[in-house]
């Protein structure tokens, strides 16, 4: 029987026109991550290079992860000595890495560096990005919590994440020495001050007893806590927390009114607990500016459009699009997504800006995905700073990511051809061949109006006609659900209901 290929989970575009270079296509599918010329579709380089897609399943079970104690140690070195790092230990290469997936994909605003999240070592991981499109590790990073939302600050010097515990993190993007920090003063844990040779009576004895269990389970608590905190052996600051769940975070600079005032920037996140906070940027992460309130579900994605700083586009699990003028935390519009596409509990999966140049001009168009659908909604940003539907693009399996590709005048989107248009859990009986894992659209503007279309890519041909790793169309039912569990995750976000 023939194989699936893995889907592009991430799909990002890097322009490196302005420094001379081809422009890169940077995909993850699996447990890999893809280089392409954005120009050809031409494969520039794969990571890690020693995984035997042959045996790939895309499914990690817990005999083939690596335990915790045979994970790669962490690094501390300056740019200039960190080497390339092979992605197992000697002996576990036939066992491949310890994740089956990379969910988080950032580019850093000179399109030098790669951020990425292994998912289930919890561990960002940080590529220069060659000339020739070869990626080159930096340094990982292990996390306490798993990481849930990675972003770069604007001036790409700073790595933002927010792990599923609500806590985010600010480190710097290219990791430098790091001296462990250690507290100089040393304390005498605190103890009774009776024993049991001036205590007499079988009561206080019993009391005594009852102190010096309480006193031991303090000191293994503060041991424990010790040994997280000694984990962390590279430059970090934890930045702010939330109560909930963290799904997203951006980081946003907004011009002052007066041309002699720098930029004042800013950290929104996002959780699970519909709640949108305006923080300012560091280093006063700890004043709150504002919320943004009127979501009724959790808040999976924020947007803020390049052309629009002032303006944010949150979405989740209620249904609804929210456009807000965060500066203020006024509500300006709010969009039902059920009836853009004729369903009932939709979730927003993602939410991307395309800025492409056309025969009639330039062309700003806001894209909305969503969980599970075959359908990507189209909006433009109107005057007033309210969004109008436009045609919606239809696509031959769910998306998964976009990217707009300048330089070619088109769009690029990744989609999911494993399972039924519009299904999560339904797979395929027969694999496509060859398998559509990049589907590439042009629009033209008519009357201010967007008219989307199928583009003759050669780029997209090429990427489908190579392929990925191979995934087994006969998993077992358990393999499928936990490789479903991984591209498809945000309806486990919805919270119960009373009648549940």
């Amino acid at each position: 029987m023939a194989n699936f290929q893995h889907p592009f989970q991430c799909l990002q575009y890097v322009n490196r026109q302005a420094a001379g270079q081809q422009d890169v296509l940077i995909a993850s599918a699996g447990q890999k991550l893809y280089t392409y010329a954005a120009a050809t579709g031409q494969r520039l380089d794969v990571w890690p290079q020693d995984v035997d897609a042959s045996k790939s399943t895309g499914v990690s079970s817990t005999e083939d992860r690596a335990a915790p104690e045979n994970e790669q140690k962490l690094s501390s070195a300056s740019e200039e000595q960190i080497e390339q790092k092979p992605a197992s230990k000697k002996g576990s290469k036939d066992k491949g890495p310890a994740w089956s997936n990379i969910p988080l994909l950032v580019v850093s605003p000179d399109g030098k560096y790669v951020a990425v999240v292994t998912a289930e070592d919890k561990c960002i991981r940080t590529f220069r990005l060659s000339e020739g499109g070869k990626l080159q590790e930096l340094s990982p990073r292990t996390m306490p919590k798993r990481p849930s939302a990675l972003a770069p600050t604007p001036d790409g010097q700073t790595l933002l994440c927010g792990d599923k515990f609500g806590d985010a993190y600010a480190m710097p993007l290219i990791p430098g020495d790091y001296v462990k920090r250690t507290e100089a003063k040393q304390y005498k844990p605190l103890g009774p001050s009776a024993t049991p040779l001036t205590v007499h009576t079988k009561r206080n004895l019993e009391t005594l007893e009852q102190q010096k269990r309480t006193l031991e389970s303090l000191e293994r608590e503060k041991k424990a806590a010790a040994g997280e905190k000694e984990a962390l052996n590279f430059e970090h600051q934890v930045i702010l927390g939330h109560v909930s769940v963290l799904l997203d975070l951006i980081s946003a600079s907004v011009p002052q009114d007066s041309p002699d005032s720098r930029a004042r920037s800013y950290i929104l996140t996002a959780d699970r607990d519909e709640h949108i906070r305006v923080s300012r940027g560091i280093p006063q992460v700890h004043v709150i500016e504002r919320y943004c309130l009127g979501h009724t579900s959790f808040i999976s994605k924020l947007f803020i459009p390049s052309w629009a700083p002032k303006v944010l586009v949150s979405g989740g699990g209620d249904g609804y699009l929210m456009v807000w003028n965060w500066i203020e935390g006024q509500i300006i519009q709010k969009v039902s997504l059920n009836e853009a596409v004729q369903a009932q509990d939709v979730i927003v999966r993602g939410i991307w800006e395309i800025s492409l140049q056309q025969h009639a001009g330039p062309v700003k168009a806001i894209l909305v995905g969503l969980e599970g659908c075959a359908q990507l909604l189209s909006f433009t940003l109107e005057d007033n700073n309210t969004l109008k539907l436009q045609s919606t693009i239809q696509l031959s399996g769910n998306v998964l990511d976009v990217t707009g590709i300048p330089s070619k005048g088109t769009v690029a989107v990744s989609v999911d051809t494993i399972r039924e248009p519009s299904s999560t859990t339904t797979w395929k009986s027969i694999p496509g061949s060859p398998q559509t894992l990049v589907e590439s659209f042009q629009v033209s503007s008519s009357q201010g109006s967007l008219i989307w279309s199928s583009a003759d890519d050669s780029m997209a041909a090429e990427i489908n006609s190579v392929g990925t790793a191979d995934l087994s169309a006969s998993l077992e039912p358990k393999q499928k659900k936990a490789f479903d569990d991984s591209l498809y995750s945000l309806v486990n976000l919805r919270k119960m209901k009373f009648d549940d």
